[in-house]
């Protein structure tokens, strides 16, 4: 089921690894990550992409009730300013250089979380870690392969997540702050591509990014499949909606494992105008 939506480039190919697309109306424009690079790019109100260098890696990042940001880097958490232009990293939460963090989001309680991986994709080594609003760090659950995707329901009841190599989209029952009763929501065959980031839109529908799929799916609440949109990227890692009304999906993608010959545009940030309405982002309250 293509969509009749119009996909625009908005960008060059200017990330290696783009990631994790942010639309927060204090910022300058769309905030998104070049993940294996350590950058946090913006997209300015002039159309030029702004680049600010955090870390030897940066997973993720939310805005930060009150001003700046909360960002997950390799290996742990850290606050911004406004600017990037100060980082504090919060300390380590593993000594393995294997393992990095690679995606995360805030829940409605206003904590942040971000999942690991392992560079390798090495089974059962990544997790899930939450940031309170106080400071301290937990373990949400582990032995995940890639957790990438998560995102909660409008109302807050439901949670969605991606481990990639499941080929699946769970749900979480999210109850007085914790998750609870994981189980199975959207199969999506490997001929497709694999799931990776997610967004949920005012309505409850899920958009979920497919890497090496070149699309977006779009699906209920119930998980049934409800829209397809192409991208011109075979790498597609991520999807937000933004804009002054919320009603735009800004898409990230990848150059990482890319046909480059077939797929040039790859690492692109592109936008669907008009392709729902979306919620405004969750922010960490810490």
């Amino acid at each position: 089921m293509p969509s009749e939506h119009d996909v625009v480039q908005v960008t060059d190919p200017c990330a290696r690894h783009g990631e994790g697309p942010v639309w927060h109306p204090e910022w300058p424009g769309l905030r998104w990550v070049d993940m294996l690079a350590g950058d946090v790019l913006t997209l300015e109100p002039t159309g030029q992409v702004h680049r600010a260098h955090v870390g030897s890696v940066v997973a993720a990042l939310r805005p930060r009730r009150g001003g700046g940001a909360v960002l997950a880097l390799e290996r742990g958490f850290a606050l911004g300013d406004a600017g990037l232009t100060e980082i504090r990293a919060l300390g380590d939460l593993w000594s393995d250089p294997a393992v990095r963090m690679n995606e995360g989001g805030c829940d409605p309680e206003g904590r942040f979380y971000c999942g690991s991986m392992s560079y390798t994709a090495e089974p059962g080594r990544g997790g899930l870690y939450r940031l309170d609003t106080d400071g301290t760090v937990s373990t949400v659950f582990d032995g995940v392969t890639i957790s990438n995707g998560l995102a909660w329901s409008p109302d807050g009841t439901s949670a969605y997540y991606v481990d990639t190599p499941t080929q699946r989209v769970d749900v979480f029952d999210h109850v007085d702050g914790t998750l609870r009763r994981r189980r199975p929501l959207v199969r999506i065959e490997p001929e497709l591509g694999a799931p990776d980031g997610l967004t949920v839109d005012a309505e409850g529908h899920l958009w979920v990014a497919l890497w090496g799929g070149g699309a977006v799916h779009r699906y209920s609440p119930e998980g049934r499949l409800v829209d397809r949109i192409g991208v011109p990227a075979s790498q597609v890692t991520a999807c937000t909606f933004g804009g002054p009304g919320l009603t735009d999906l800004f898409i990230t993608t990848s150059r990482v494992e890319a046909d480059l010959r077939r797929h040039p545009l790859s690492g692109a940030l592109f936008r669907v105008p008009d392709a729902g309405m979306g919620m405004p982002v969750r922010e960490y309250d810490g």
